[in-house]
């Protein structure tokens, strides 16, 4: 679905981040799940003085994007964004109980069983590469990503993806694995990097991404 100006579900995004960020994003998030349930959404930039301020803190307690609202309800963090706009997509959640919950499962899994490992090491690729302390630290971080890839890639065997068919939990996870700053650790586990492109190359993920970089600024916009 194109972004629509006069769209039920809104979602905030920065009109301008820096080199490295771009694509990486959270809006994009809410951006695929929207894409893949065909569910039209209006987008409202800001630049990062706005996400300071006590207005959208309002919002988004954090200062951080995505924040969301719709005709019911307002909300921060991406996650449970998917899952709202899961609940109205068999596509992206399975309307019985038990599917539900496993969905659920598996966006709190990619969440906080594998996203801080994976941040742990972006901190030190990203922002800290120079520093002593994280090129004494790069290693333990590896070793510990290691492990959570590991589990990962056991469970997932040769299924295409986390529950079979694609749902939200694969967005969350998808998005996850993307964040990996070592493609030779992601190497390591031929089935993720397989499952990863896999997500990415959903035609979904591509509008997505094509609409978050085309609403970003060259420049940063002044206060």
């Amino acid at each position: 679905m194109p972004v629509d100006a006069n769209a039920e579900i809104e979602i905030t995004g920065f009109a301008w981040v820096p080199d490295f960020a771009r694509g990486f994003v959270r809006d994009l998030r809410p951006r695929w799940a929207c894409e893949e349930a065909g569910i039209g959404y209006r987008e409202r930039l800001i630049n990062f003085e706005t996400a300071k301020g006590e207005a959208y803190r309002r919002e988004q307690p954090f200062g951080q994007v995505p924040a969301y609202r719709d005709n019911e309800v307002q909300m921060f963090e991406s996650g449970a964004m998917v899952l709202r706009i899961a609940e109205r997509s068999e596509t992206l959640m399975p309307r019985d109980a038990a599917g539900r919950a496993r969905i659920l499962t598996w966006v709190t899994a990619a969440l906080n069983s594998v996203e801080p490992f994976v941040f742990d090491l972006v901190a030190i690729d990203t922002f800290n590469k120079e520093a002593e302390w994280a090129k004494l630290r790069r290693p333990e971080v590896i070793e510990s990503l290691r492990g959570r890839l590991g589990s990962l890639a056991n469970w997932l065997g040769g299924k295409d993806y986390l529950e079979g068919d694609f749902s939200a939990a694969d967005i969350i996870m998808a998005t996850v694995l993307r964040e990996v700053s070592d493609e030779a650790l992601m190497a390591e586990f031929p089935t993720l990097t397989a499952y990863r492109e896999r997500c990415v190359s959903r035609p979904a993920f591509q509008r997505a991404m094509d609409a978050q970089l085309s609403s970003l600024a060259a420049e940063p916009a002044m206060a």
